[in-house]
């Protein structure tokens, strides 16, 4: 009866923690979500880790308060920095103002470029339409006794030398 008992009581210690089968019956047709245990873990410290841990940990703490502290030259390199980035960002911000400016200035100057040739293309049609070819020759032929050349009256002239006839020759007589 005694064995009995330890081993009833190693059951029971083994089984610590773990649902029995009645817990493990589902009722319905959902399964319930057990939460899991977390055993507790013991840790056993010695004297001499620990001294060394707190070494560490004030080594280490004492690195954090270095790297957070700024010394003179890193602020004046990042004092430098910085400016020098913000003079890049305004000197940039500048010429982005110039460059639109310019592109505006080109824009109102091709639209006034077109209204002039719009204005050239419409002068020149009126022009082309107000003169009367008919009244023109009736005119010279009327009122000023012009007629036009005979064959026998026009010469060709055929220089070899260059391409174009320069006015201020002579022109050869036939």
């Amino acid at each position: 009866m005694a064995a009995t008992r330890t081993s009833q009581a190693r059951t029971a210690r083994r089984n610590a923690g773990r649902p029995s089968r009645e817990e493990m019956y589902i009722h319905g047709n959902t399964v319930r979500k057990l939460a899991p245990v977390e055993e507790p873990v013991k840790r056993v410290e010695r004297e001499p880790e620990r001294r060394e841990r707190q070494h560490v940990n004030y080594t280490v703490r004492r690195n954090q308060e270095k790297a957070l502290q700024l010394d003179l030259p890193y602020l004046m390199m990042l004092v430098i920095a910085s400016c020098i980035t913000l003079c890049f960002c305004v000197n940039y911000l500048h010429l982005q103002s110039q460059m639109s400016a310019r592109v505006d200035n080109i824009k109102a100057l091709e639209q006034q470029l077109e209204t002039l040739k719009s204005e050239n293309d419409a002068l020149e049609t009126r022009i082309n339409t107000s003169v009367d070819l008919d009244h023109i020759y009736r005119v010279a032929t009327e009122e000023l006794g012009m007629v036009y050349a005979g064959k026998d009256q026009v010469l060709l002239y055929n220089r070899t030398e260059s391409e174009y006839v320069r006015q201020n020759e002579d022109i050869p007589q036939y």
